[in-house]
């Protein structure tokens, strides 16, 4: 995973431990609200940078190639 992806998938995950154990809990239901409100948004933003961010170009395969792992020798 790239350096830029960590961010994204720290913060959504802890949006999501946060929720859970104010779900758990029972207290502070106005901030449930607004982590519920806002998740989608959150896994939306997860989700394309971790799309656009992890891409990588790896060379064309060679006629006799077969598929691989072109990153492990």
């Amino acid at each position: 995973m790239n350096k830029g992806e960590y961010i994204p998938v720290i913060a959504v995950s802890v949006l999501l431990l946060l929720y859970s154990i104010l779900i758990l809990t029972g207290n502070l239901f106005s901030v449930v609200e607004i982590i519920f409100l806002i998740s989608p948004f959150a896994v939306v933003w997860l989700v394309y940078r971790v799309i656009i961010l992890g891409r990588t170009d790896y060379p064309e395969l060679k006629e006799d190639q077969e598929w691989g792992y072109s990153d492990k020798e």
